[in-house]
């Protein structure tokens, strides 16, 4: 019998007539009787491959030996080279601990010298990433398992010494002496994990091109601490210099220079020979012998000291640069060259292998193929497959085992036959076809008998099958929500109709498709991977993601899937969820946009996050909410990036029109606030393609909805815009009062006093009484014009206009009533005019209520810039008690701050002083 796809049917061969006994069991030979010999028991092949068994054993074992010793001449070499590639990275740490060191004495002993903190500031950030470098390094030689020490243990604690010792440097804590001992300490500490690492001799080149790289670093890590400690005593004139004992880094550098010498190369001689005789390098001797001999006055400046000893420095770096590259090459040739090695004593084994090995497999196969075909046909017969075709045609025993082999092969092959055309009559839904029985006899007719009998049960069960079948086509057909049928290979094999129309394809297109290019292309990762989920026999799976319909517009779909594996098909089912997701969405931008307005945060960043909301709504990165002003131009409120001049085009569209309009790839729709169109929301394509049809009601609708929110927060703006002009105009008013003061009353009260002066001149033989009365006249235009004076600096004080803030507030707590502590962190630069007027009358209004009602005995202002921020906070010891809104003081005050875009918060327990808290924007700095 066959399969459904025609393949053969397997039958059992029954013994033949005249044998007794069961047959044997298909699949299994007989087992060996009791007393066979152990030689007799084995196949021929396996005697033939236990002769080549014991040379290839001794071939493998020798190879196996080479391999391992090759292995771990290798692995010491990589360890090595590896090894040696973090501890470049720690030198490359010592070099930017060097500079920071050089920049860190500077600073303490010469705090004035122009840059010098910048040039801390940059060293230290350089020793910040030359530290994450040899984490790195020492991370990735620690995944290698070199077997070295815990360099990342010793990063860390050397990290947070380091930043300790800038914490201790930037305190003041240490001398220039101190802070080059420190950052020497690490130095050192680094130099010792790198002979550490670099300490390996896996060969004899390797180990030279080491030790004269370790010279050379030691070598440099001497002139820089000689240039650190000359550099602090140059730059202070005190210090311990060298004295008739020599200097200890020129000796310690002179050694390791000598031992550099002699493991390099000749190339790296010449070079340093070089550079010690240039013109930085007699300019370090010159110095070095100077100090020696104690003559100061052949010592040079701190700058050309500098530059002689850091050209020096370069030039000897670079020739460690040169011996690290001899080490790198030296530890690459060595490990390829053991590399090399193994791989051709490898490769002669394995060839050698493969020759005995396929000598022993052409042999046995000589041999062997004769009894294999015998036996696999004997084999096949015994499962059943009569479709083994024996080439066999031996004139002995196993030929004659051939012979009926072939016979039975016509026999099965014409019930094979009968079986494929009862398939083909099932494939042709002709059910009433039946086998003939009477071509065959025994087992085989009664197989074609039981056949038949299943096709007519086939038959009867097909017309309930096409019954059910019909009704599950109705509701298929009739549901709105969207079903199909899916296979693994990426293509839908059937939709119903409510899918056609919702994504508005048709049928056709919807199956000769992958369903991929349906699905938008951010969404196509994610819906992979879940279809890939399906395909391994999840349970049942539910998710959303977004289809692009016919026309463009994407649409949300929530989706239940069920894999049936055993078929290759996917059932799923989903329905439309956009609507719901968009007004979802829309609420919750509704939300954001309230929750700004009502914290009441700055009206462009008001209108900046209604234009982000916009583009989120709609799936485009350019939006912008404009206002149209009386002269018709649109002014833009907020961005969530440049308008485009389409967008322009759709915003004069909508000032035309009144309602939502499109121009090419921009869409405007108006913003209406009491009746009258205030401005309109534009949104620009990301995408060459234009925005979606259906964009306009959407922008429309949404506009409508937010235009409360823009409302508010354009009202306040025009408020703020108003309190800071009536700001503006009171303090141009006290200027034009104090100018007019100052040049017409005060001028005229100097004209009378010169006058009265004069009159006094002229009194010397007039009577007692009228020289006192004009002295009482001349002492009354005196107190009026030191009055007059006193208000015309009190209503704009001289002293804010011409030294700043800072001297503004000092004045005032010299005059204050109540002891005042000042703690001021002011910029050196002066602040806005407004900023600065601001402030003060703050704390004049601060320190005069805290002399009247607040009983103070103390008052501390403090003054400090940080982000950007101005903040100024004055607090008394007082009763407490204030109430910001309960006099016309506070509210000025806060009237006055609030007009610049600044808050002010007052905290006032009763019994508990008062505190005021004031902080300004100021304008951001210009980045460097």
């Amino acid at each position: 019998m066959v399969g459904a796809r025609g393949g053969p049917l397997r039958l059992r061969r029954p013994g033949r007539p005249g044998q007794s006994g069961r047959p044997g069991r298909p699949g299994r030979t007989s087992r060996p009787r009791a007393g066979t010999p152990l030689l007799a028991r084995l196949r021929v092949g396996t005697k033939l491959m236990l002769l080549v068994l014991l040379p290839v054993s001794g071939l493998l074992a020798f190879t196996v030996f080479s391999a391992v010793t090759d292995w771990r001449e290798a692995r010491t070499l990589r360890d090595f080279r590896t090894a040696t590639r973090v501890s470049f990275a720690l030198t490359a740490l010592t070099e930017a601990l060097a500079r920071e060191r050089l920049a860190e004495v500077l600073v303490e002993a010469d705090p004035d010298r122009q840059g010098v903190t910048a040039e801390r500031d940059t060293a230290r950030r350089a020793t910040d990433r030359a530290l994450t470098a040899a984490l790195t390094a020492a991370r990735a030689g620690a995944a290698d398992g070199t077997g070295q020490p815990d360099v990342l243990g010793q990063l860390d604690a050397k990290g947070r010494q380091l930043f300790a010792t800038r914490l201790e440097a930037g305190s003041g804590s240490f001398t220039a002496t101190e802070t080059e001992q420190r950052y020497a300490s690490l130095t050192n500490d680094l130099l010792n994990t790198v002979h550490h690492l670099d300490s390996g001799r896996p060969s004899r080149a390797s180990g030279r091109a080491a030790d004269g790289y370790l010279a050379a670093l030691e070598a440099i890590e001497a002139a820089e601490r000689e240039r650190a400690d000359l550099a602090a005593l140059f730059a202070t004139g005190t210090g311990d210099a060298p004295g008739a004992t020599g200097d200890p880094w020129q000796a310690l550098e002179a050694a390791q220079l000598d031992t550099f010498r002699q493991n390099v190369s000749g190339r790296l001689k010449v070079r340093l020979s070089g550079v010690l005789l240039q013109p930085a390098g007699r300019t370090v001797r010159a110095t070095r012998e100077a100090l020696a001999a104690g003559d100061t006055a052949q010592l040079p400046s701190l700058d050309r000291w500098l530059a002689a000893s850091t050209g020096r420095l370069t030039a000897l770096r670079a020739i460690a640069d040169a011996a690290e590259d001899e080490l790198a090459t030296a530890a690459d040739r060595d490990l390829r060259a053991v590399k090399d090695r193994g791989e051709r004593e490898l490769g002669l084994s394995v060839v050698v292998l493969l020759a005995v090995t396929v000598l022993a497999l052409a042999l046995r196969r000589s041999i062997n193929r004769p009894l294999t075909e015998v036996s696999e046909g004997a084999r096949a017969l015994a499962d059943g497959d009569l479709s083994y075709d024996m080439r066999y045609a031996g004139r002995d025993e196993i030929g004659d085992v051939a012979d009926t082999f072939r016979e039975l092969h016509v026999t099965s092959e014409r019930f094979a036959a009968e079986i494929r055309t009862m398939n083909t009559a099932i494939d042709d839904n002709r059910l009433g076809h039946r086998a003939d029985v009477a071509a065959f006899g025994g087992t085989w007719a009664q197989l074609l008998r039981g056949m038949n009998a299943t096709m007519a049960s086939f038959a009867a069960a097909h017309g309930r099958r096409d019954k059910a079948e019909q009704e599950l086509e109705s509701i298929f057909n009739l549901s709105l929500d969207l079903l199909c049928i899916s296979g693994v290979d990426g293509y839908f094999k059937r939709v119903n109709p409510a899918f056609e129309r919702t994504l508005g394809y048709p049928g056709s297109t919807l199956l000769s498709r992958p369903y991929l290019d349906f699905v938008h292309e951010e969404d196509r990762d994610r819906v992979q991977t879940i279809l890939d989920r399906l395909a391994t026999g999840a349970e049942v799976v539910e998710f959303e993601n977004r289809y692009v319909r016919g026309d463009g517009t994407e649409c949300w779909l929530q989706w239940s899937c069920r894999p049936v594996i055993e078929e290759g098909l996917i059932y799923a089912a989903a329905r439309d969820v956009t609507e719901s997701r968009r007004a979802a969405r829309e609420q919750a931008a509704l939300r954001s946009v309230a929750t700004l307005v009502a914290r009441g945060v700055p009206p462009h960043e008001v209108f900046t996050a209604v234009a982000h909301e916009v583009g989120l709504l709609l799936s485009t990165s350019s939006a912008a909410v404009l206002r149209y002003e009386a002269d018709g131009a649109a002014t833009v409120l907020g961005s969530a990036r440049t308008a485009a001049t389409e967008g322009q085009q759709a915003a004069r569209a909508v000032a035309a029109t009144g309602r939502a309009a499109r121009a090419g790839r921009s869409v405007g729709a108006p913003i209406v606030v009491d009746d009258r169109l205030w401005g309109a929301v534009v949104v620009s394509a990301s995408r060459p393609e234009p925005l979606p049809r259906g964009t306009e009601p959407r922008l429309a609708d949404f506009t409508e909805l937010i235009a409360t929110a823009i409302a508010n927060a354009d009202s306040r703006a025009q408020l703020a815009a108003s309190r800071a002009r009536v700001v503006a105009a009171g303090d141009a008013s006290r200027r034009r009062i104090e100018r007019d003061l100052h040049d017409g009353v005060q001028q005229r009260l100097v004209s009378l006093q010169l006058d009265l002066r004069m009159a006094e001149s002229m009194t010397a033989d007039q009577p007692a009484e009228l020289v006192e009365q004009l002295a009482h006249i001349g002492k009354g235009l005196d107190d009026a014009f030191e009055d007059l004076l006193q208000i015309s600096r009190g209503i704009h004080p001289a002293i804010l206009s011409k030294g700043g803030l800072g001297p503004a507030l000092r004045a005032l707590a010299r005059r204050s009533a109540v002891p005042v502590e000042l703690d001021l962190e002011l910029p050196g630069t002066r602040l806005p005019e407004q900023t600065e007027v601001a402030v003060y009358y703050v704390t004049s209004e601060c320190l005069t209520n805290a002399a009247k009602h607040a009983r103070a005995t103390v008052v501390e202002v403090r003054a400090r810039v940080y982000e950007d921020v101005l903040e100024v906070v004055i607090g008394d010891d007082g009763v407490g008690g204030a109430e910001p809104g309960g006099g016309s003081g506070l509210i000025g005050l806060t009237d006055r701050v609030e007009a610049i875009g600044g808050r002010l918060t007052v905290r006032s327990p009763p019994g508990r002083g008062t505190t005021l808290i004031a902080r300004l924007p100021l304008p951001r700095s210009s980045p460097d």
